[in-house]
């Protein structure tokens, strides 16, 4: 049996662009992925704070130091520039894998450079 848990989280990230006419995804600034170990492609889900939408889509790589959370595609109807937002990624694994997993969490800062590492 395998077990869906959290594997890395990006935490109350400010949304910087939303472009509906792009086939889909969410562009995320390279050293953010980095820091909470999600690859780009990856699937994540989004949560939307200040609204309260949630989409699944996947991350594609932003330009590291950016800053940049945008989000593409059709789910940039549910998220617009400056809604906070939360990037949680999941893995599968074996209950052995789950009990040894240490998420990475990130908690941005401001301009959505690395504030802390959890």
């Amino acid at each position: 049996m395998l077990l869906k848990v959290l594997k890395g989280k990006i935490h109350r990230a400010t949304v910087t662009a939303s472009r509906i006419d792009y086939p889909g995804s969410v562009g995320v600034d390279t050293d953010l992925l980095e820091a909470a170990g999600i690859l780009p492609y990856e699937a994540v889900l989004m949560a939307n704070v200040t609204n309260g939408q949630r989409a699944e889509t996947y991350v594609v790589p932003a330009e590291a130091g950016s800053g940049r959370v945008e989000v593409l595609g059709a789910a940039a109807r549910l998220f617009s520039p400056g809604d906070i937002v939360i990037l949680i990624n999941f893995a599968f694994c074996t209950p052995e894998e789950a009990r040894q997993i240490k998420p990475k969490v990130v908690m941005p800062d401001e301009k959505n450079g690395i504030g802390r590492v959890l």
